[in-house]
């Protein structure tokens, strides 16, 4: 099996993955998985498509993460592994879009606008 590739975005954070057959090995930036994510939460979360179809300990996976914050980075390298699952073996795609990790969560941060000090707050009302 050659490296199969994918992408998951989550807000500003931007994961490309690439999946090889192998021994269960995770590696984010050129670090161990609890090196990269030292929150057993988010290491939870990157691995859940793995442990959803039980295949956790077939396959290699390599990530090059970059932007937004570390809650956004886990969930943009879920989506990155399902997508290079779903890549490897389409019958997998319906047990994972189940689960809603086939699923690009659209939110992101509103921008903010001129003449106000945040994207919907408003500077203080001053009658007089």
């Amino acid at each position: 099996m050659e490296v199969v590739n994918a992408l998951g975005r989550r807000k500003a954070a931007i994961a490309r993955v690439f999946v090889s057959e192998g021994t269960g090995k995770i590696v984010i930036n050129k670090r161990e998985l609890d090196n990269y994510f030292p929150s057993t939460i988010l290491q939870y979360v990157v691995k859940q498509p793995l442990n959803k179809l039980e295949v956790a300990e077939k396959y290699d996976i390599k990530i090059n993460l970059n932007g937004g914050g570390y809650k956004g980075q886990a969930e943009a390298a879920r989506l990155g592994i399902a997508r290079a699952l779903v890549k490897i073996n389409p019958e997998d795609k319906a047990a994972l879009r189940a689960e809603g990790f086939m699923t690009r969560d659209p939110r992101v941060v509103e921008r903010k606008k001129p003449g106000q000090p945040k994207a919907r707050k408003r500077f203080q009302f001053s009658k007089r």
